[in-house]
């Protein structure tokens, strides 16, 4: 069985309506670094059935050079969900890497999914295990069993913030999506945020916040992208172009942090060489750095990497 890749980039997750050729498409020009297509809420019921096929031809015969393509499936608690899987994936499979499942409760919706991929790849021959799931923590019950959920399948990419539904199922006096509701001082999402994170990190799997749906507020975007990005989370949703590059911004190390980190991680490695004298620590410029600071680095190294950044500086190894 093959094992899916958790490490993808995920700075900007562009939403779709899949039943918008137009949109889709827009959005293989744009530079985001995945991009799902969605028959879930942005497509009317009545569209739907038309929309997964839409969908399996854009998937098909579209230029995706570059992104993550998935496509939001309907959940379990509707009459749709089997019906998208089965037509997406045997339409599509070869050209699909995720499968996002939205308003996850229970780690056995997780497994129901996992156990039809299999089947279709099986049947149409395709390479089993390949497809990945992303999971979308969209109310109490599905955060209450984050862990369970993290857990439930090797198929698992990512764990996805859902704010809207969320806000929605536990009465949050607001009507802002992604904003702080009005008459609490601090941040309001931090315990989901924070608890979504773990069960992501404990599983070696990605965080995703979700949408902000002001969509011509790319200051509050950055605002609220900002906060998730400072937790350690690895990307947003973005609901249109203009939000694309403030993701891409905000969930990339700035160029400075970048080459500080690949230095730590060049002086960490001469230091504990050999020709180093085996430190366990050593000084580079005025920082003590460790074992600690290497694995610190390894994280901003890893995500600028990712990005496709290039550094600047390089580790000069100190005169005798």
């Amino acid at each position: 069985m093959t094992t899916v890749n958790r490490l993808r980039p995920r700075r900007s997750c562009l939403a779709v309506p899949g039943s918008n050729p137009r949109f889709l498409e827009k959005a293989q020009g744009l530079p985001a670094d995945q991009v799902f297509l969605d028959l879930e809420d942005a497509c009317a019921p009545l569209a739907k059935p038309e929309a997964r096929h839409t969908i399996v031809t854009f998937l098909n015969e579209g230029d995706w050079t570059g992104k993550t393509r998935v496509v939001r499936v309907n959940d379990w608690t509707t009459q749709w969900t089997y019906r998208d899987v089965v037509t997406v994936v045997e339409g599509a499979g070869p050209n699909l890497d995720c499968i996002m499942l939205p308003k996850v409760q229970t780690a056995q919706q997780v497994v129901a999914l996992d156990l039809l991929l299999t089947q279709i790849e099986k049947t149409m021959g395709f390479e089993v295990g390949r497809i990945g799931i992303e999971a979308q923590i969209e109310n109490a019950q599905g955060l209450n069993n984050v862990n369970e959920i993290a857990q439930a399948s090797p198929r698992i990419e990512t764990i996805i913030f859902g704010p809207a539904d969320f806000m929605a199922s536990i009465n949050m006096k607001s009507l802002v999506v992604g904003e702080q509701p009005p008459g609490y001082p601090a941040d309001a999402y931090h315990y989901i945020l924070m608890k979504i994170l773990m069960a992501a990190r404990a599983n070696d799997l990605q965080a995703i916040d979700g949408p902000y749906l002001q969509i011509k507020n790319v200051d509050g975007f950055r605002e609220v992208a900002g906060r998730a990005a400072a937790l350690g989370f690895d990307g947003k949703w973005v609901l249109h172009p203009g939000q694309v590059e403030a993701a891409n911004e905000v969930f990339s190390p700035s160029q400075e942090d970048y080459d500080h980190a690949e230095l730590i991680l060049d002086a960490y490695d001469y230091y504990t060489s050999e020709a180093g004298g085996k430190k366990g620590s050593a000084m580079l410029g005025d920082e003590m750095i460790d074992e600690a600071s290497r694995k610190m680095a390894l994280v901003i190294s890893g995500k600028g990497r990712a990005a496709g950044m290039r550094r600047t500086s390089k580790f000069e190894i100190p005169e005798a």
